[in-house]
């Protein structure tokens, strides 16, 4: 199989790192990408080596011609710009693998509904999400994923073909559910630092129950399966998310509450304003995405955020 990767992160470089043990790969960085330079010059960054057999490129076209399988791995709000460029080359009949969590925040709209908008050549599409670091990884500690496409012949397909024993890929059939799910997952991430930075990490557990219940709501209102939140695309990432020294999303939420700076992606912080454009469209109560949001864009006090979800009115633990 070849596969062009697209994204030179931690996770686009591990992705065309490890396919290329088995498979034809090319890794592109963009032109002004630091990372990319890096990676041409010394062949590794802080988390691997690349292998020899991997190619590297900076030119968009030939990235998409070298395969018919293409996995994205960038931030999510630049994929509407990405997906401009790829429209303007020939890419009909190619499948693409959005290896990314988040929803665009100045439109609310799911990274699949964007491509579909500026892409308009006959593609086949699918998601990739779920929890996994690369640090544990390339470890050779394994984990399981999921996979979901508006085309179940898609989903067999990328399963069929990139499941592996150190990424065990399963079969999702819900879309909505497992985009926003995953996407979800980082603004929950971002929440869960906070406690930490607090010193209330013991009510993670609570955070977990209530934040997959919220976001279950949510994707019921949506038109997607609330049990998607129950599963790997959400509540299955919550370890590699609220709880692992690797999250960005949780150390971003922890410094920020200390006051101190944190120079890495945190998706989430992106994530939360889709969320809240989302609950209002849905009429659906998002309180931890809303309390993470008046933190982060209206400066209030992660303690008096905290007080105020406690004293919201009593219900029922599983009231819709």
């Amino acid at each position: 199989m070849k596969i062009s990767v697209l994204g030179c992160g931690r996770w686009g470089t591990f992705l065309a790192a490890y396919h290329s043990r088995k498979n034809d790969v090319m890794l592109w960085g963009r032109p002004s990408s630091a990372h990319f330079a890096a990676l041409c010059k010394e062949r590794k960054n802080e988390y691997l080596t690349l292998p020899a057999a991997l190619r590297l490129s900076s030119d968009l076209a030939e990235a998409l011609a070298f395969a018919d399988t293409v996995i994205i791995s960038i931030g999510a709000q630049q994929l509407r710009s990405l997906a401009a460029q790829i429209e303007a080359q020939p890419v009909a009949g190619k499948t693409f693998i959005l290896c990314m969590k988040g929803i665009e925040a100045d439109t609310g709209r799911r990274l699949t509904q964007v491509f579909r908008e500026v892409v308009h050549q006959p593609v086949k599409l699918a998601v990739w999400v779920g929890p996994g670091h690369v640090e544990d990884f390339e470890a050779g500690i394994p984990n399981c994923m999921v996979v979901d496409s508006d085309d179940p012949s898609v989903v067999d397909a990328i399963v069929e073909g990139l499941s592996s024993d150190l990424i065990r890929l399963y079969k999702g059939h819900d879309l909505i559910g497992t985009e926003v799910g995953a996407a979800a997952k980082n603004v929950i991430g971002i929440a869960a630092g906070m406690l930490d930075g607090l010193g209330y990490s013991s009510m993670k557990g609570a955070l977990m129950a209530r934040g997959a219940r919220e976001v279950a709501r949510l994707i019921r209102a949506m038109g997607g399966d609330e049990l998607s939140a129950y599963g790997l695309c959400h509540l299955g990432d919550y370890e590699a998310t609220l709880f692992s020294a690797h999250s960005h999303n949780r150390m971003f939420g922890e410094q920020l509450v200390q006051g101190k700076p944190y120079d890495k992606l945190a998706e989430g912080a992106f994530t939360v304003k889709a969320m809240v454009r989302l609950g209002k469209q849905y009429a659906v109560e998002l309180p931890i995405c809303a309390a993470v949001d008046h933190i982060l864009y209206e400066h209030l006090a992660p303690r008096e955020a905290l007080q105020i979800l406690f004293a919201r009115s009593v219900k029922g633990e599983f009231d819709t």
